[in-house]
């Protein structure tokens, strides 16, 4: 399933239009508003199935603000002629940011590290919190992972099989919001099968202002794996396309983790707050025999639709292959293989733990286990039978009884 909206289309043409040059010379200021009016024309042609799209919003915002600042009328051609590329040496290659654009120097000169923190989605899907909550949902559509004074982070999540209620990401939405002289205003987007090596006005730094490298984009493993470091909010973000879906993955200080305007009237944001409670799913239901053949009755047609049909022990045993310790990682492979039948999750669990090794500060909590009386002991408060309460409940009346004797 992929969304009708053309923005990326709009950008690309844009960009091919104007071949990365942000502010023209004066005898090019015409060609730069025709490129433009044309621009606005192609955005306002996907405008209807754009309207809840980030990307779309901020292009818009971005053409008015141009268009004011280079005196362009709305009226004129819109043919897209090619404007001259940037010289070497200009604000793309700038290296000496100003200290207030590297976050550890400028916030943190006299006091003690920052403490970081990690949230990730991956697969069908799971979610990691900031504060080191696991939970697996449905979250269908399109939902706000992060939200605050610096960046917003969007996921739509679409069915991986018609009909089933497994989910995936299809699409990657991050704004990165101007800040004092360090970066201007940035979109990177990412969809099904198209993962971009540049934010959507094709740059792959943090713009023209002097501390443009504070943010930038690089490409990893091409089509596959991308990493923004935004040193300005001392923030690293990794996406990755595995088989047709994406994962994300973040590092981010506590103090921009809780920098929003008002954190008690704030709306939903997945990676502080979790997904809701009638949108997790409890991943106990799918690991006996049992529930993988009612699933198999249940659904019917779908699962011949999946690559591979799994069964509980070989999807258990497929899973180990990438995941040898038995944690809410290796759960979430097993989950997934039942539910989907896709073998390229296991692979999504696989590479969401190694961006956890690289990105979380703290090396103790890498691994996550269910709090159930399952787990050893120091993992869970450890469970009372009803006859051990009753026990204490005795105790606890004799020794009243003894104390008021007493007084």
């Amino acid at each position: 399933v992929t969304s009708p909206c053309n923005i990326l289309k709009c950008n690309s043409e844009y960009l091919a239009a104007t071949s990365g040059s942000h502010h023209p010379g004066t005898e090019e200021v015409p060609e730069f508003c025709t490129a433009l009016r044309a621009y606005a024309h192609c955005t306002r042609s996907t405008a209807r199935t754009c309207r809840g799209d980030l990307a779309y919003h901020s292009a818009v915002h971005g053409i008015d603000d141009l268009m004011v600042q280079h005196n362009c009328s709305k009226d004129g051609p819109t043919s897209q002629p090619r404007l001259r590329t940037l010289p070497p040496g200009d604000s793309q290659e700038r290296s000496d940011s100003p200290e207030i654009c590297h976050y550890e120097k400028s916030f943190h000169k006299h006091s003690a590290t920052p403490n970081y923190t990690h949230c990730g989605l991956f697969g069908d899907p799971h979610l990691r919190t900031f504060t080191d909550s696991f939970q697996t949902c449905k979250v269908q559509g399109a939902w706000p992972l992060i939200d605050n004074n610096y960046l917003n982070v969007q996921v739509t999540n679409t069915p991986v099989l018609p009909g089933s209620t497994a989910t995936a990401t299809s699409k990657l939405t991050i704004i990165f919001k101007s800040f004092q002289e360090c970066v201007d205003q940035k979109v990177y987007q990412a969809e099904m099968d198209e993962l971009p090596a540049a934010f959507a006005d094709g740059s792959k730094n943090g713009g023209d202002k002097h501390g443009a490298n504070s943010l930038k984009i690089t490409e990893k493993v091409s089509g596959q794996h991308i990493e923004i470091q935004a040193k300005y909010i001392g923030t690293t973000i990794v996406v990755r396309q595995v088989g047709r879906y994406l994962t994300f993955a973040v590092r981010m200080p506590e103090e921009v983790v809780n920098a929003v305007e008002d954190r008690d009237n704030q709306g939903l944001y997945l990676c502080l707050r979790g997904c809701p409670l009638n949108q997790q799913i409890d991943v106990q239901t799918f690991r006996s025999p049992q529930a993988t053949e009612s699933r198999t009755r249940r659904k019917g047609p779908i699962l011949p639709a999946a690559p591979e049909a799994f069964t509980y022990e070989t999807a258990t045993a497929k899973c180990r292959e990438k995941l040898p310790v038995e944690d809410l990682y290796f759960q979430s492979c097993v989950f997934d293989l039942l539910t989907t039948g896709d073998v390229n999750f296991m692979l999504a669990a696989y590479y969401a733990f190694e961006d956890v090794k690289m990105l979380h500060s703290n090396k103790d909590k890498l691994h996550l286990y269910e709090r159930t009386r399952d787990l050893a002991p120091g993992n869970a408060a450890p469970s009372r039978s009803p006859q051990a309460l009753l026990a204490l409940w005795a105790a606890l009346l004799c020794l009243s009884r003894w104390w008021s004797v007493l007084l």
